[in-house]
């Protein structure tokens, strides 16, 4: 089979990516695949890396191989794969499968797999809808909320209103959660980017700030005291959930350092809650998972709550990491679903999903 691995990407998660590229490149079956690892610059080239390693790939050496090709993915379903373009002429190169390892905007948001869709290619990981309502947090607290899912209160912020009145939007959204401390979230950026917590007006009115130099709309969300547990969701029509882990995170709440550089968080699984508050974390999670039109894979993040041991909502992340400290291979880990076996799963799935359709 020919399956491209595509990371990089232009998103602030651009290292991530190549991290989690990494291990899944380490982990593919070489006989299984012909593997064409495929990286994204942050300018946005695409480069096909023929010599191309896993340690390549993590320590960014890749783009500065003098033997990368130069790379387009056409949305013409008659090539059905790669244009590779060298010495003055264009090579084409049919994919079976394309497992898209791009965290954040550029690869969790639709606009990949909408490429994918229209290049007729199957693909590792949710659909274009799916993917997009997932990325947009005020959109999904919208369909979750429609699910009758539990979730933490909020006010949507905007940026137009912001620099009208940045004063009257501050103070909105103070009254409207009621008390600090709170949580303040662009709303289309993954693994905890921008992100601040804030215990004052003034805080708050920082965190606004920063989080619109990233993103137009802005979630302002309630604290929620709690265990941060997370449940990882594999399959298509008939999702599985996993067991459920949780992160101890030695900084004050789990930031996108805590997330992929600090070795020190502590994961524990199964996570330190009752079995019942387990059972409906993952009961949750396939709820989230099935409401928002998810296939393949996703990670579901949830709080249990430290006085009451209610279950909350937090968010869905449809390309989850894939490093060697990530939550969901490990969780699966734990089902009996080694790294390896658990990549085989993911393409199936995709082949399955587009069976026939193309």
């Amino acid at each position: 089979m020919k399956l491209a691995v595509l990371f990089g990407g232009v998103s602030s998660e651009h290292d991530i990516s190549c991290l989690s590229a990494a291990s899944i490149l380490r982990n593919l079956d070489k006989t299984r695949y012909e593997i064409y690892p495929v990286g994204i610059t942050r300018e946005g080239q695409w480069y096909y890396c023929p010599a191309c390693d896993a340690d390549c790939v993590e320590n960014g050496e890749w783009e500065r191989m003098a033997d990368k090709v130069p790379a387009l993915l056409p949305p013409d379903r008659s090539v059905h794969g790669l244009v590779l373009l060298q010495n003055g002429t264009a090579e084409t190169v049919r994919l079976d499968c394309v497992f898209p390892v791009l965290h954040g905007v550029g690869g969790e948001d639709g606009t990949i797999q909408g490429v994918l869709e229209l290049a007729g290619i199957p693909y590792v990981g949710c659909g274009v809808a799916a993917s997009a309502n997932s990325m947009d947090k005020s959109i999904t607290k919208v369909i979750v909320e429609d699910a009758g899912v539990r979730q933490a209160r909020y006010y949507l912020a905007l940026r137009y209103d912001f620099e009208k009145n940045p004063e009257g939007v501050v103070r909105t959204a103070a009254d409207r959660l009621g008390a600090f401390p709170v949580f303040v979230k662009p709303c289309s950026q993954g693994s905890s980017v921008g992100v601040a917590k804030a215990g004052d007006m003034v805080e708050l009115a920082e965190g606004l700030t920063e989080a619109f130099r990233l993103d137009d709309k802005v979630l302002v969300e309630e604290f929620i005291d709690g265990h941060e547990v997370e449940c990882a969701v594999l399959g298509n029509r008939e999702p599985v959930a996993s067991t459920v882990g949780e992160v101890a995170p030695t900084q004050e709440f789990y930031t996108f350092d805590a997330k992929y550089k600090d070795e020190s968080s502590k994961l524990y699984i199964p996570a330190q809650i009752t079995p019942q508050q387990i059972e409906t974390v993952r009961q949750n999670a396939l709820r989230v998972y099935t409401a928002l039109g998810c296939r393949g894979l996703s990670r579901v993040d949830f709080f249990v709550t430290r006085a009451e041991g209610e279950v909350v909502f937090n968010e869905l992340n449809s390309i989850p990491g894939f490093t060697s400290i990530s939550m969901y291979p490990k969780l699966f880990d734990a089902e009996g679903i080694c790294y390896p076996a658990l990549l085989d799963r993911l393409v199936a799935l995709a082949m399955e999903e587009h069976h026939g359709d193309r």
